[in-house]
């Protein structure tokens, strides 16, 4: 097991290629984390498919959703087992101190500033690393978990920055993914919660779970599904006014939907990420004294409170994870790229050693 394996991303749309090179040493301030499972994730495509840029050139190894087992590193982390955040930051600058670590402008992030998680082991900055209890482990594996660290995480937060309060309305644009944890979590807060997207599988999946109410926005403009949220938030009790958007879909009609549906003094969260502009008229902000936010992944502070939520029970992962192996991994990107999966992609490392 002195061998570090790695599967590289080499130029955009082409296969991955496994590379083998010396197990690294950890440094002070590092670990060397045995890698039991890293998700695919949309940025992850974006990376691979649509030619948006990383830090590192490639040659690199993506993935940036892991979770594993410390086998070098400081005594207090050795032989844990460990979710590693998508996003590391400093934690010295001023953005760190004034509590936005996420937006660290010294921030590393796996798979984009350094090579990331779909290998065998990786080397990263052991500050924020976030200890997985025991306890979890006998309801979930720790491959199941590397979900937290972008899937779970990142709607967590944006519910956090938005506001949410029990009794608001929360609607969710996209339950694919990211999207059905945000819908979850909006509920654990109390939210009234409605999920819109243009796949009746993924809407039945989140009704399923407990999302209050749904709509197929497929063929309907935008003003017939502002009327039809306006009779689902009648019907179940909340307010015509505040409602909290949230855009996870990630695409040029779901962004515009999502701007569309500002109503008085809601708050619009953008989540969803696409390389595609858009058209819109700002002064709806002003007219309606509304809030538009964005989030960029989740801060490492948060991590425990995510790992607590899905300790106590409140929210359940299972349904919504798919483990392969890792060597699977171009058969994987491209089924991903063609929507073929329902739920969150994992890969394992498979080498023999």
């Amino acid at each position: 097991m002195d061998t570090l394996k790695q599967w590289q991303m080499t130029e955009l749309n082409a296969d991955f290629k496994l590379v083998e090179s010396e197990l690294p040493t950890a440094k002070e301030h590092e670990a060397l984390v045995k890698i039991a499972g890293c998700g695919v994730c949309h940025t992850d495509l974006s990376f691979w498919h649509s030619g948006v840029k990383t830090k590192k050139e490639l040659p690199l190894t993506l993935g940036h959703e892991i979770s594993g087992t410390v086998i070098q590193g400081p005594l207090h982390l050795k032989g844990k087992h460990v979710i590693i955040p998508a996003v590391l930051p400093c934690g010295e600058c001023e953005l760190c101190k004034k509590g936005r670590s996420n937006m660290c402008q010294n921030q590393l992030m796996p798979g984009n500033d350094f090579h990331g998680g779909f290998a065998s082991h990786i080397l990263v900055p052991h500050r924020y690393l976030c200890p997985v209890p025991d306890s979890l482990l006998q309801t979930y594996s720790l491959e199941e978990l590397s979900v937290i660290a972008d899937a779970i995480s990142t709607p967590y937060q944006v519910m956090k920055k938005s506001e949410l309060e029990a009794g608001d309305l929360a609607i969710i644009i996209g339950v694919g993914g990211v999207g059905v944890y945000g819908a979850l979590i909006a509920k654990i807060m109390g939210a009234k919660v409605i999920a819109i997207d243009i796949s009746d599988e993924k809407l039945a999946k989140a009704k399923q779970h407990g999302v209050h109410a749904t709509i197929n926005s497929k063929g309907l403009d935008s003003k017939e599904i502002k009327n039809k949220v306006k009779e689902l938030a009648k019907e179940l009790g909340t307010s015509k006014y505040g409602w909290k958007l949230f855009e996870f879909s990630g695409t040029t009609p779901g962004q515009d939907l999502a701007f569309n549906l500002i109503t008085f003094t809601s708050t619009l969260s953008i989540v969803g990420f696409t390389m595609n502009k858009l058209e819109v008229r700002l002064s709806n902000l002003m007219a309606f004294d509304a809030k538009l936010i964005g989030t960029w992944g989740c801060k490492p502070e948060l991590y425990p409170e995510v790992v607590d939520l899905i300790a106590s029970g409140k929210l359940a992962i299972k349904d919504f994870v798919q483990t392969f192996p890792l060597s699977q991994i171009n058969e994987v990107f491209k089924n991903t790229l063609e929507h073929k999966y329902d739920k969150r992609s994992v890969l394992v490392p498979d080498f023999k050693y």
